[in-house]
């Protein structure tokens, strides 16, 4: 047995099995391990952005992490921009990084690079393994760690430590720390201000709290105080649709998110961050909500949030109201709109022909702005969400999601400019046989940056600005993109083609993208 075997098996007895992976030279011995263990499934991403995504994916939807095998620093580094949408999103997930054996360091081969240094910014836990018998409690105090946190952890493993022998031993399954209480008297506070501010008092909801009890036990509470709830403008997972609360978030238009929150005198946080501006504009604030604003932290991440709103309520008494927001069932079959295709009318057919019990990963960027509002009274769905702003997340999350849940069916709302970062999770999706309907929004612009532009007060675009925000001068063909990856797909210019493909892609199993030209 080997520091690779040790490590597979510390994996296995915690139940991690997935790992997405992109591996090179110093991981053959983690390769050569994981083919001696069946019980493990392996999924090759092409690029190492999209093995970190579609294991940030999976685990939204799995609750629980999966291991990544990325290729010494370099390869980290191209995996970085996903671990920062998973580290925002509070992801537990588990990146085992190969490196050169320990002996070889010294000799600074061309991949010798600095691995802690790279990891430290988008993990919450970085920990280099120094032995083959140090294998198994390093994953084991990542594990740990991804949960507890929760969030992105690293560990480095050297080609000795995986090739290195150990003493053949049980693996026993690792302690995880429960959730942290939240305080008797911060309960008592929060219940306080509630009482207090009734309208003008709001929660701020992110993470477990967004899931469909724990939202209904807030939706409770403002019943019973006459609050408001809001989630933060960017979350990892939220559970929605007919029956469950219809959860307003905090908008990306710094003009529109102002207006939600001006008459908010007290802000009471539940795992979430104050609300500030994704960017700085002139003349604008970079705090969305009123300086007399007093925000409260109930719970950070890492604390028990279902546990701390149920003993909100009952300080409150609030479980004898009736739950506020609860978004009615739709009544008949909705009317569709008809002719040539625009973007919103994009985001009102895939609302109204979304399937019960799907999953949507919606990275649709400025064109499916509206969506989230759309999709309130939708069948329930589980909605995911880019968290981070690092473009390049949709096709791969969606990916882990139908991994995670293969009885379900993903519904990915891309945006074109951001699809072209992650292009090869499609390949994935083919070669996994995975059950996604991909939706490209073709614009043929990267349109958000049109309106940042705009933002700072540049209404006249000339060449050179024109040249690097359009990406119409070759026009990108999604359909010849999608087939040579081995996935269908059809092209729609109205909205009578897009239902065709969209309901034809609803009926069977696997993979297909839908070309929306806009």
């Amino acid at each position: 047995m080997n520091g690779a075997d040790r490590l597979c098996d510390t994996l296995l007895v915690n139940g991690v099995d997935v790992c997405f992976a992109n591996p090179g030279t110093s991981e053959m011995h983690f390769v050569a391990a994981l083919d001696r263990k069946p019980q493990m499934r392996c999924v090759l991403g092409l690029f190492e952005g999209v093995v970190t995504a579609a294991a940030d994916g999976y685990a939204r939807m799995a609750d629980k992490p999966a291991a990544t095998l990325l290729h010494c620093g370099p390869g980290m580094a191209n995996a970085l921009a996903n671990m920062h949408n998973a580290r925002r999103a509070r992801t537990p997930m588990i990146n085992v990084v190969g490196d050169h054996a320990t002996y070889h360091l010294e000799h600074d081969a061309p991949l010798t690079s600095d691995i802690e240094s790279l990891a430290a910014p988008m993990s919450h836990f970085v920990r280099r393994i120094a032995s083959a018998e140090d294998v198994g409690p390093a994953i084991g105090e990542a594990y740990a760690a991804s949960l507890s946190l929760p969030g992105v952890t690293t560990v480095i493993l050297p080609a000795d430590c995986a090739w290195g022998s150990v003493e053949p031993a049980a693996v026993t399954k690792t302690v995880v720390p429960k959730a942290k209480t939240v305080a008797a008297e911060s309960i008592r506070a929060a219940a306080q201000a509630l009482r207090k501010h009734g309208a003008r008092a709001a929660l701020l909801l992110t993470g477990s709290a967004l899931r469909e009890k724990p939202l209904e036990m807030a939706a409770r509470i403002c019943a019973a105080t006459g609050s408001r709830m809001l989630s933060q403008m960017s979350n990892g997972r939220t559970e929605r649709g007919a029956g469950r609360v219809a959860l307003p978030k905090v908008p990306y238009p710094v003009d529109m998110a102002l207006d939600l929150l001006r008459e908010i005198d007290v802000l009471i946080l539940v795992g979430s961050q104050m609300p500030v501006a994704f960017f700085a504009y002139p003349g604008k604030p970079s705090r969305l909500i009123p300086d007399t604003c007093e925000v409260m932290t109930l719970a950070v991440p890492g604390d028990d949030l279902p546990g701390t709103l149920e003993a909100l309520a009952d300080e409150l008494g609030a479980g004898r109201f009736k739950p506020a927001n609860i978004a009615p069932a739709r009544n008949g079959e909705p009317a569709l709109p008809s002719g040539d295709l625009d973007a919103d009318k994009v985001c009102t057919l895939v609302a109204r022909l979304l399937p019960e019990n799907s999953i949507v990963c919606d990275e649709s960027v400025s064109s499916g702005r509206v969506f989230y509002g759309m999709c309130a009274d939708a069948p329930q769905h589980d909605y995911l969400q880019i968290t981070g702003g690092a473009i390049g997340i949709g096709i791969p999350l969606c990916v882990g999601a139908a991994v995670a849940c293969p009885d379900r069916k993903v519904i990915g709302m891309q945006a074109d400019g951001s699809g072209m970062y992650t292009l090869q999770g499609l390949w994935t999706q083919a070669r996994e046989n995975l059950d996604i309907v991909t939706v490209v929004f073709a614009n043929r612009t990267y349109a958000i940056l049109h309106g940042e532009m705009r933002n700072v007060g540049v209404n006249d675009f000339g060449r050179n600005a024109t040249q690097m925000l359009n990406i119409d001068e070759p026009a990108l063909d999604w359909v010849a993109l999608a087939q040579g990856m081995g996935v269908e797909a059809g092209r729609a210019t109205t909205a009578e083609e897009f239902v065709r493909l969209f309901r034809g892609a609803l009926s069977r199993k696997g993979p297909f993208l839908i070309e929306a030209v806009i």
